[in-house]
């Protein structure tokens, strides 16, 4: 894993500058891989504006020991509006990029907790806490690390998995079952999900990847046995904006499961890069199909 990871750094760096500019293609040189992308279908208006007169969640900071890490690590946690500790919910993992930590979702523009509140008031979404972690493993988790820290993302699932979730279920009302469980995130994130998910499908049912990064494995690596997919994951979606340079890295795996027939989503944002619009729309779309199945 760690190898991948190391082999992605390079395309990062030369991604990074241009990381929340819309409408500017990034390896621009490099021809899209031609697949079937399924039907994009805009976000209704206001979906990550705050409205009033509905019931809020709330967002708590935790702390937790990381056996693997050796350290107290952190991670926010929204728990939706009436919270209620007599009754069980499901629990997605959402994963920021590069650049960002356990607050990058939560703070940096991604407004995890108005669009949940949105979707809960609608009715459109089954009951669920989301937990945002820092999905950089090391002793020093901060940003600052910055690319210096680069595969402590390929660790994390040692972290994610044999810390972070017996802490969640351990302290939240959540059940502990895979069919329970989804992973998504953005960039980074975005390849975790894909990586983790895939590589942990005793642990993940429902795995979301946007605009995932280059530390992405090979979709060959990430699904070596195509029957035990079509048995085990209940949810394989992906979106990257049309003008984001990193949109092989899913377009790579929407071809292999296509060929392999494998259900799989992948959205093409029109004319959006690699930024929080499409980030956002990727969150939307996602808490609203999984736990359904």
């Amino acid at each position: 894993m760690k190898k991948v990871y190391l082999a992605a750094l390079l395309s990062i760096t030369m991604m990074t500058a241009n990381a929340q500019e819309p409408n500017i293609p990034m390896f621009g040189n490099q021809p899209t891989i031609d697949v079937k992308y399924d039907e994009y279908k805009p976000a209704p208006q206001g979906f990550d504006q705050e409205r009033e007169g509905i019931a809020k969640g709330t967002v708590k900071l935790i702390e937790y020991q990381s056996a693997s890490v050796g350290t107290t690590r952190k991670a926010n946690v929204y728990l939706p509006p009436k919270y209620d500790a007599k009754k069980k919910y499901s629990v997605l993992y959402l994963l920021h990029g590069i650049g960002g930590d356990e607050n990058e979702w939560y703070k940096d523009g991604g407004v995890p907790n108005i669009i949940m509140d949105n979707l809960y008031a609608d009715g459109k979404v089954a009951d669920m806490i989301v937990v945002m972690p820092n999905g950089r493993a090391a002793k020093d988790d901060s940003r600052k690390g910055g690319f210096g820290s680069f595969a402590a993302f390929g660790e994390f699932d040692k972290d994610l998995i044999g810390s972070l979730i017996p802490y969640i279920e351990k302290n939240f009302s959540v059940y502990t079952d895979k069919n329970h469980r989804a992973i998504a995130g953005l960039s980074m994130g975005g390849g975790q999900s894909l990586n983790f998910g895939l590589g942990h499908m005793d642990v993940f049912a429902y795995v979301g990847g946007f605009s995932s990064a280059p530390n992405t494995m090979r979709a060959a690596q990430l699904i070596p046995d195509v029957e035990k997919v079509k048995k085990e994951n209940k949810l394989l979606w992906m979106v990257c904006g049309g003008a984001d340079g990193l949109i092989n890295n899913s377009a790579q795996l929407k071809a292999f499961c296509d060929e392999n027939g494998i259900p799989c989503t992948f959205i093409n944002y029109p004319e959006q890069g690699h930024n929080f619009v499409v980030w956002k729309y990727g969150l939307y779309n996602f808490a609203q199909l999984i736990f359904k199945k």
